[in-house]
């Protein structure tokens, strides 16, 4: 290909890099969303595998409580414009999350109720808003 099919291509590919038709738009909803999709889906490869592969499982583990982690910080900041009844809510949940991966992680708990919380909060963040 001649530098000038690549200048044209280039060029191209400039002018659209930025159509909103392609660009999709990415909310702070939708970013949690994907958050808690990703990492679900790691806790439940982690629990269905076939083998009991602790370094699976742990890794999922890290990997939700870093997310919920970030969540508590989140909601523990002043600036933060939740309802501070739904503030302290996920607080606790980031918490519960916390000291039931450490059950996990010693065979004393399943994880299904990570799953199970995570799910909500996905559902919670698909809700479309109600118009008011």
């Amino acid at each position: 290909m001649s530098s000038e099919g690549f200048d044209v291509n280039a060029l191209n590919m400039a002018r659209t890099a930025y159509n909103p038709v392609t660009t999709p738009l990415r909310t702070p909803r939708t970013t949690e969303y994907e958050a808690f999709a990703r990492v679900t889906r790691q806790l439940r490869k982690a629990r269905d595998g076939k083998d009991n592969n602790l370094s699976l499982l742990a890794s999922a583990l890290h990997e939700n409580r870093t997310m919920w982690n970030f969540f508590a910080a989140s909601v523990a900041d002043a600036a933060n414009e939740l309802p501070s009844q739904l503030r302290a809510q996920i607080f606790y949940l980031a918490e519960f999350t916390t000291v039931h991966s450490r059950r996990a992680l010693k065979g004393q708990a399943d994880i299904d109720a990570l799953i199970d919380i995570n799910t909500a909060m996905m559902k919670g963040l698909r809700q479309e808003e109600t118009p008011t």
